[in-house]
């Protein structure tokens, strides 16, 4: 049967509820989301002369948790005019209209009785045939098959978001022991490849798998950290980026989440798993327990781990709870030679080995808990998972770790987990003796393009479901590398086409890459078995931008012929990009800053992923955008520009995003700032899949027959009848202490080069007129000391200095 999902009902508006409205709604499909009708009138309603019946009082449960959603930062949806495709009504009225919907999505409070009532009702309406799932995070899945229709047992399900749905990737995927295969086939393929879902098939265990593992490693360190001599401040510090885990880490985490939503979870899986060899860790440390009787849960009650605060002068702070005390108190830098030996390391499997390995307390500290985590996923093979990739996918997505238990296991090495275990008087499962006594050296290989893992049942390597289907870099062979030097390596990732891929610190764009980009035109230009260029990588980032530190350092040294002359190697290699003979497409995904974004808006198509930020955010180094995206801005305010039209208001809407320094916050909101093109760039939810998608994008355009675009000379720009508002505009914000002095020079000379100059009406003129006129503008700037100050706190702090 061939299946489709137009619209979706989601029943209960709570956290979960409303964000995953949002998220179908984020994809384009019709969303009905309701919630119960109030028992009572509150005091605004009572005052207004409300009463139960009037329609706004039935929907003020449904009303009021949407907007709180709405307002949310960050996001859970992707653009404002999203929340137009969804319709908000309540579980007593509008029930009827569950029949109009292809799937039935329950998110109602964790309690069976209050579901199966809600599942009672749910029978009454749904068309024979709809899907039907439960958001649920730890009852049972099969216990709610009690009293159901068979065709409602039949298309049922658990499907469970992780908070928040739009922005983790993980959907667990739990069948009844009644649900049909194809239904379950259905869910993790729509999930994947519509939602954007790392989609996980689990067993009906307690947790299932991420939260599972996932809560198990918080507990353990709930329960070590005051024996292991640790402030909260320092497990944070070890278990974050560092470790390619989230900025929160461990504690921060919590506060995010809530203590007591973590609690809630260790507590069901102390009732539920009463074989668990490690079951007293799941058992509440009386600190804990303090923290709950306090109300001290994080961030929704102003305090947890942390603790907001000010000083007496009325700055913000950061207070750290001290674990014996209980008391907040400023929390000193952590530092440990283990980290800052690790800090020059880029490739994290390395630096997972070398941390691993260290000498001092955080080296004790990362061997106690990667060997209390290798052994506790051991023993959850085949209880939770029969296969241990499942358990790697769940805790990256779920939990946004970069590598999986199994996978750091593998990076560490064996033979070194070994020693420290034996040391430690750490074991792990019988299966794993099966393992090291095989051929098998590690639990994952890559073959032909192909991932392997270590299959526990059967001993020998199998195929990870899927891996052949689609296109990574990561899996290809050494052999499909053309080229590659300290910044890019070219791949031929078939069918004539290559691509070009960053691996700098936070893929900044340096003159390795600029050869890289260069090198691989020359390659798809000169070569006739390649004929597209597709600019992707498998980076955390797409590119933060161009090097600040090299321009600094040239700017510092006032060294401005060779700051010029890179400026302009940098304009004229994303100029050959739109200018080639072959077609050339972008693939970026998360931060895509500056040069990242000058790069997007000079290839002939971009498939961003969902989530690509993007944005010129030159103005915060006290520069404007030197490598065309100025010119390029110019370029398009140019052809927005209408007969009739005021054409200052288009000017000033360009001029204030570089301004401004605009990030969009999704690739849809991308659009609607002007940094992708409306019927050329496309967007795509699936990461797994864009590298693909981007493939067949250059390999449409060859085939359609590319043509070498000309360069423009007829670009008109309005001179001095625009350079006259951005001045007059400039000297207010001034006048009004919104912009610094500088802030005001960076604007004039923006305004300047979007303005074509000093042009005394509107005139034609040539993308290298302007490009000249920005990169003078872009060396004038540094030779300021104001922008050297910004460069230097950037470079050396990471933060944006206002001066």
């Amino acid at each position: 049967m061939k299946r489709s999902i137009k619209k979706v009902a989601v029943l209960g508006s709570g956290i979960m509820g409303s964000r995953i409205a949002c998220h179908f709604a984020n994809i384009g499909v019709e969303v009905l989301l309701l919630d119960i009708v109030p028992r009572e009138l509150n005091d605004k309603e009572k005052a207004a002369g409300l009463t139960l019946e009037d329609k706004a009082v039935r929907n003020r449960i449904v009303n009021e948790a949407f907007t709180s959603t709405i307002k949310a930062n960050p996001s859970p949806i992707y653009s404002k005019s999203f929340v137009n495709r969804i319709e908000l009504g309540n579980m007593s009225d509008d029930m009827a209209k569950l029949a109009d919907c292809d799937w039935i999505l329950e998110a109602v409070v964790e309690r069976l009785d209050i579901k199966k009532q809600v599942f009672d009702n749910v029978e009454k309406h749904r068309k024979p045939g709809t899907l039907i799932s439960s958001n649920t995070s730890g009852i049972p899945i099969n216990d709610m098959l009690e009293g159901r229709s068979e065709d409602f047992q039949k298309h049922f399900c658990g499907t469970h978001f992780f908070n928040p749905p739009r922005y983790l990737r993980l959907l667990e995927i739990i069948p009844t022991v009644k649900t049909d295969t194809s239904i379950v086939d259905f869910f993790m393929e729509y999930g994947h490849r519509y939602l954007g879902k790392t989609t996980v098939l689990c067993k009906d265990t307690p947790a299932f798998i991420a939260n599972r593992v996932g809560v198990f490693s918080m507990m353990a360190l709930f329960h070590n950290v005051k024996d292991m001599g640790l402030t909260v401040t320092d497990i944070d510090k070890l278990t974050g980026p560092v470790l390619g885990r989230p900025k929160s880490a461990t504690f921060r985490t919590s506060d995010v989440v809530g203590l007591d939503t973590l609690v809630h979870v260790a507590n069901g899986l102390k009732e539920n798993c009463p074989n668990d060899e490690v079951k007293e860790l799941f058992e509440i440390p009386d600190f804990i327990q303090t923290m709950l009787d306090n109300n001290w849960l994080g961030s929704k009650t102003g305090q947890g781990f942390y603790k907001k605060t000010k000083d007496a002068d009325g700055n913000k702070k950061i207070l750290g709870l001290n674990l014996d005390t209980l008391e907040y108190e400023e929390q000193s830098k952590s530092k440990f030679a283990t980290l800052e030996s690790a800090k020059p390391i880029e490739d994290l499997r390395e630096r997972t080995r070398h941390l691993f390995l260290g000498k001092d307390k955080a080296g004790e500290f990362y061997r106690k808990t990667f060997l209390a985590t290798f052994a506790y996923v051991s023993n959850r093979i085949p209880e939770i998972s029969d296969e241990l990739y499942k358990i790697d996918d769940a805790l990256k997505a779920g939990f946004g770790w970069e590598l999986g238990p199994f996978e750091s296991w593998d990076a560490i090495g064996h033979d070194k987990v070994a020693e420290a275990a034996k040391e430690a008087g750490v074991t792990f499962a019988d299966w794993y003796t099966d393992f090291t006594n095989s051929d098998c050296e590690t639990f994952y290989r890559v073959e032909g393009g192909v991932k392997y893992f270590y299959d526990v049942a059967t001993k020998s390597y199998q195929k990870v479901p899927g891996s052949d289907q689609l296109l990574a870099l990561s899996t290809l062979s050494e052999d499909k590398v053309i080229w590659k030097n300290a910044g890019a390596t070219i791949t031929d990732i078939g069918d004539g086409i290559i691509n070009v891929a960053f691996h700098t610190k936070m893929n900044t764009i340096g003159a390795e890459v600029l050869t890289g980009l260069n090198k691989a035109i020359d390659l798809a230009e000169k070569e006739e078995k390649y004929r597209g260029v597709v600019i992707s990588n498998e980076g955390q980032n797409f590119s933060a931008g161009a090097n600040v530190a090299m321009i600094f350092m040239m700017a510092a040294e006032q060294e401005y012929d060779e700051l010029e002359y890179a400026v302009k190697m940098f304009q004229q290699t994303m100029t050959r990009l739109r200018y080639s003979s072959i077609p050339v497409v972008a693939a970026p995904h998360q931060l895509t800053l500056g040069g990242g974004c000058e790069l997007c808006l000079h290839v002939d198509k971009v498939i961003a992923h969902a989530e690509t930020y993007i944005g010129l955010v030159e103005f915060g180094v006290g520069v404007i955008p030197g490598g065309g995206g100025t010119k390029e801005f110019a370029l398009r305010c140019a052809q927005e520009f209408k007969d009739g039209d005021i054409r200052i208001n288009t000017l000033r809407n360009r001029f204030l995003t570089i301004g401004q320094a605009k990030v969009a916050t999704s690739a849809e909101e991308a659009f609607e700032l002007g940094y992708f093109r409306r019927g050329i760039d496309e967007v795509e939810v699936s990461r797994d899949h864009q590298l693909a998608r981007a493939k067949q994008a250059a390999i449409t355009l060859a085939d359609n027959g590319y043509t070498q675009p000309v360069k423009p000379k007829n670009i008109k720009v309005l001179g001095k009848e625009g350079m006259g508002i951005v001045y007059v505009g400039a000297n207010s914000m001034e006048s009004g202490n919104y912009i610094s002095e500088h802030d005001k020079l960076i604007s004039e000379k923006l305004g300047y080069v979007l303005c074509g100059g000093e042009l005394s009406e509107p005139t034609e003129v040539s993308e290298d007129y302007l490009l000249t006129l920005e990169r003078r503008a872009f060396v004038e700037l540094c030779m300021q000391r104001k922008t050297l100050e910004r460069m230097q706190s950037l470079v050396k702090t990471g933060k944006i200095l206002r001066n």
